[in-house]
This record gives C-alpha cells, sequence and structure tokens, in this order.
C-alpha cells in the first residue's frame, strides 16, 4: 500500500477517504453525513464512488472536499491522496508485505529442536 495504512480513527488518519453510493436516496443522505461527519473530524476528506459522477453535487453540500471522483477511478483517488500526503521514500513493496512479526515458513505443528551430542 506504498507505506500506507488503514486506521480505525479520523484523529489517527492524515486523510479520509468516502466511498460513496448513490443508488437510493437514503444512500446518497448518508453518504452526504458520512463527508460531512468525516471533514468535521478530520478535515481532509476524498470521496470516491457513485456519487462521484456529479461531483457539483457533494461540492455543493461540502465545498471543502480535496478531491471528487466516480466509481473504479481507482488511479485518481490514489493520485488525490498522494497530493495530501506523499508516499514514503524508503517504500519498498515486497517488505511491507512481512508482517511485523515475521514469517513463519512452517505449519503451526512443526517445531525444530536442536540436538547436540557426541557421536
Amino acid at each position: 500500500m506504498e507505506g500506507y495504512e488503514v486506521v480505525p480513527t479520523y484523529e489517527d488518519a492524515d486523510v479520509v477517504v468516502v466511498n460513496t453510493c448513490g443508488f437510493i436516496d437514503s444512500a446518497k443522505a448518508e453518504s452526504l453525513e458520512v463527508i460531512g461527519e468525516a471533514i468535521k473530524e478530520n478535515g481532509k476528506v476524498i470521496v470516491t464512488g457513485c456519487m462521484g459522477v456529479d461531483a457539483n453535487n457533494i461540492r455543493d453540500v461540502h465545498p471543502s472536499v480535496l478531491s471528487v471522483s466516480g466509481p473504479q477511478q481507482y488511479e485518481q483517488v490514489v493520485n488525490a491522496v498522494h497530493e495530501v500526503v506523499p508516499p514514503r521514500q524508503d517504500h519498498n513493496p515486497l517488505i511491507d508485505l512481512v508482517p511485523p512479526q515475521g514469517v513463519k515458513l512452517t505449519p503451526r505443528h512443526y517445531a525444530y529442536l536442536k540436538i547436540s551430542g557426541l557421536w
């Protein structure tokens, strides 16, 4: 993920990406409400998804959103994130896949024993 990580709270986030749904009216209202909440809690909000097709509708209600993109416009979302929070320079996509606790190369029911003795 280019050195980025998903965090559980607005306070811990450098930017918030809101994926919207514009299929039914109640989903549109909920999406606009979530965008407003994210702006209030964090201030840096990128909007994507179905409602992004009509960016003016979102910007009329929430003019401070940083970027608006439609569905399947993944590259545009990534570019918007990069503008707000540039990717880490020391990012290595292969090493970043390894969890902090390391990788076990054998199943849990295996164990290695060191047996020493004089033969």
